[in-house]
């Protein structure tokens, strides 16, 4: 009985110390598509029966599946490919607490049916969607409806971030492009640029504040969905002397590599940057908000170009001037490597900002540098590099 009752006790504590023994995170571990004549039916394998939210979005069309934050346990490369009325899927953390999952539809669409089905045979808890395509007008008339879940899930608050004390140093924000539902762009390996991103952002931080001269804010500290606009409100509440956004392009042609730094300019400086700014500009498309249903204030959407706003692309300029000889050093650049564009997370109208595209994830090499912790703290020892010049010279102007 001693015996007993010592087991007992141990495994009572251990249940209070590592929570997750008593209960394990809930997760999806499947995703299956099959069109059945007129229907296209969504299937989700669940480990337990979970509470759901479905709606509809357009412009473009959509259906979003909110679920409890969940552990994606599908295995690697099993994502479908679109069948019936789904072109396209993508999923992840939405916010902390709600998981999503997002269906590109080729038309608009009717949920006509919704259910989750028990565990029976080999098969545990399945949440169900019957999917029919129908008329514009019919659209409109059952979107109305879901008008409430949308407002719900649209207007997300502005993730908690510390305000750093500054204690002589200078603020940086590092921006890891992407994250949670929206995963960027996949490289010529599967690899998302949201994980190169991150991986990247974490080293710059952790190098910039061993210095001791800066104290650094993050957008995303994990793999999770953050608003363009709530990107650019992080730096500004933070009162931040600078903001660097990460990010790893594909393009078509996988030769291409090398890479590049974009600042803010309501005239992009050729069709690549102009297309990539329109990419990236559609983040907040991929991650299912309907953008009908926002309102942006007029720091983020109509940027007057002021005298203080030109300035602040001047200083965004002289950074992005410094920084590519850096990153030259420690890899390849592509031609025109200083480009201009209209990037909505470059449009702090008092914070200098720049967009590092850091190579293509679409070229086996870029994307196997991008990979590699060694090569990435390389990448980033030069971006503080840059850095420790820009201020360096900053402080020169400000006597003078």
């Amino acid at each position: 009985m001693r015996r007993l009752s010592a087991f007992l006790l141990v495994a009572f504590a251990l249940v209070l110390l590592v929570p997750g023994m008593a209960r394990a995170k809930p997760a999806v571990t499947g995703l299956r598509l099959g069109v059945h004549t007129d229907i296209t039916r969504v299937v989700l394998d669940l480990t337990g029966n979970l509470a759901y939210t479905v709606f509809t979005l357009r412009a473009p069309y959509r259906v979003v599946i909110d679920l409890p934050e969940v552990e994606w346990r599908m295995p690697v490369n099993s994502m479908p490919a679109g069948r019936g009325v789904v072109e396209r899927l993508r999923y992840g953390l939405f916010q902390p607490g709600t998981s999503r999952l997002v269906l590109d539809v080729a038309s608009p669409v009717t949920v006509r049916k919704m259910f989750m089905l028990r565990p029976i045979a080999n098969f545990g808890y399945r949440l169900v969607l019957d999917l029919a395509a129908v008329s514009a007008e019919e659209f409109r008339r059952r979107d109305r409806s879901s008008a409430g879940a949308q407002a719900q899930t649209a207007r997300l608050p502005l993730p908690p971030q510390p305000v750093p004390e500054r204690r002589g140093r200078r603020v940086i924000v590092v921006d890891p492009g992407h994250g949670g539902v929206d995963p960027g762009t996949s490289g010529a390996s599967g690899t998302h640029e949201k994980r190169i991103t991150l991986a990247a952002a974490r080293e710059l931080k952790r190098q910039l504040e061993a210095t001791g001269r800066y104290a650094v804010v993050m957008t995303r500290t994990r793999d999770v969905f953050v608003r363009l606009h709530q990107r650019v409100q992080v730096a500004r509440n933070a009162k931040a002397d600078l903001l660097i956004s990460l990010h790893a392009d594909a393009i078509a042609n996988k030769r291409v590599r090398g890479a590049t730094v974009y600042t803010l300019s309501e005239k992009s400086s050729d069709a690549e940057a102009a297309q990539l700014a329109a990419k990236e500009n559609k983040s907040d498309i991929i991650a299912g908000i309907d953008l009908a249903s926002e309102a942006y204030g007029d720091d983020v959407t109509n940027i007057l170009i002021d005298l203080a706003q030109r300035e602040t692309m001047n200083f965004s300029a002289e950074f992005a001037n410094l920084l590519i000889p850096e990153l030259g050093k420690e890899g390849r650049l592509l031609r025109k490597t200083h480009r201009f564009a209209g990037f909505r997370v470059l449009k702090a109208p008092d914070v200098p900002s720049v967009l590092v595209e850091m190579g293509y994830v679409s070229n086996r090499k870029d994307e196997r540098m991008l990979r590699d912790p060694a090569r990435r703290r390389d990448l980033m020892r030069a971006v503080v590099r840059a850095v420790d010049r820009y201020f360096a010279l900053r402080k020169s102007a400000d006597r003078t």
